[in-house]
């Protein structure tokens, strides 16, 4: 019977595992149909070449610093460890590769390709095991110390704050050393748009997206005796708010349309297996509010170009779903409880200080050191891999 549930546990955890794979085609569509058509061959290229890096970084550093766990050994001790354990690295990887993703979004268009395969390196491998150790491992004491002075740890239960805001967080230096496109903002003031080249392909990655966050969220149970369909219903109850509020507030316009229900989902990641599902629903209305908001402000007012709004989309409702877990999660709001606010507000306040600070290091010496943004003429014709590039080398093969 225990290796029937041993089996079953690893064929659930691996579902989950494949789901949030396939999200990473979310996260490339929804960029190949943001950026400008020059961009799209770039972006779909970057999103598969981060997550093979991620997967290296993750499998010989990341894990280990986050649960103590290698991979060092010979192939027939491995297949005698439980095929749970092996297809659990599988799942945990999926979610530490979102950060470069994530990250993707922001410095489209302008970014150097290999630098950023380095910072992914250094960020899957280090930065991100590192938080993920204190807060799912209990690393460093930290959770044992928040116990002991405010009755809970600090609770996220699928990465509101340790996968969404630690990557938004760690893409806003990113947005900000880059500098914005060439021809964005006009020294008279003046913004040039640079609307969606394809808004079917953003809305497919939208979708790609919400379908496989249901397996980022209801699989983070990481076992069928733990699995709860109260996240379930939550999950769908943020979505749905946030994409009511988003397209209220956005006045229908399909870029907020679509990122409304993804601003809700990052949200109630945190909280989803506590919250009431009115409370889930506030939370991710709330979530599609921070995100029409913060994008307008950040792209018309502060002139910070974050090509994709990942910083307002996952730093901002990442931090926020963090909070409202010790909001909507008190038993007072119908919430299972077990939850402490000032916990919640201290560890999503040390998760974002360690990705901002981590951004700025990262991207600062990488800036200083081999450099971070294209030529200008590379820029201007399609970034390191362009579809000028492939067209190119298609017409030498045919001359040949």
């Amino acid at each position: 019977m225990d290796g029937l549930k041993t089996g079953a546990d690893a064929l659930f955890i691996l579902l989950g595992a494949i789901m949030i794979l396939a999200m990473h085609a979310g996260f490339a569509f929804l960029e190949l149909g943001t950026v400008r058509k020059k961009n799209q061959v770039n972006a779909l290229v970057k999103i598969l070449v981060d997550f093979a890096v991620s997967t290296i970084a993750y499998f010989f550093v990341g894990y280990t610093i986050a649960y103590g766990v290698n991979f060092f050994a010979d192939a027939g001790t491995l297949s005698a460890k439980s095929g749970f354990e092996l297809v659990k690295f599988f799942f945990l990887l999926t979610f530490a590769a979102a950060i470069p993703a994530i990250i993707s979004g922001g410095i489209a268009e302008r970014a150097k390709f290999h630098p950023q395969l380095v910072a992914t390196a250094v960020l899957v491998g280090l930065v991100y095991p590192f938080f993920e150790g204190i807060v799912w491992n209990q690393q460093l004491g930290v959770q044992a110390w928040l116990k002991a002075v405010f009755n809970e740890e600090f609770h996220d239960f699928a990465g509101s704050v340790v996968v969404h805001a630690v990557g938004g967080w760690a893409a806003l230096p990113a947005v900000i050393l880059l500098g914005a496109r060439r021809g964005r903002y006009s020294k008279d003031g003046a913004i040039s748009a640079h609307p969606p080249s394809n808004i079917p392909f953003l809305a497919l990655g939208a979708w790609i997206l919400t379908v496989g966050w249901f397996g980022f969220n209801v699989m983070s149970a990481q076992t069928l005796d733990k699995m709860n369909g109260l996240v379930a219903l939550n999950s769908l109850m943020a979505m749905v708010g946030g994409t009511l509020v988003a397209v209220l507030l956005g006045k229908n316009d399909p870029g907020f349309a679509y990122n409304g229900p993804l601003a809700g989902l990052v949200a109630v990641c945190a909280g989803s297996d506590l919250m009431h599902p009115l409370g889930a629903l506030v939370t991710g209305g709330i979530a599609g509010a921070v995100f029409v908001w913060m994008f307008t402000l950040t792209q018309n007012k502060w002139k910070i170009d974050d090509v994709l709004g990942v910083w307002p989309l996952h730093g901002l409702c990442g931090a926020w779903g963090g909070i409202a877990a010790g909001i909507f999660g008190q038993k007072a709001l119908g919430g299972v409880g077990g939850v402490s606010f000032a916990s919640q507000l201290i560890g999503t306040v040390m998760g974002v200080a360690i990705a901002a600070a981590a951004g700025f290091a990262v991207y600062g010496v990488l800036k200083r050191t081999v450099g971070i943004r294209l030529d200008p003429e590379q820029e201007f014709d399609g970034a390191d891999l362009s579809i000028h590039k492939i067209t190119a080398t298609a017409e030498r093969e045919t001359s040949w």
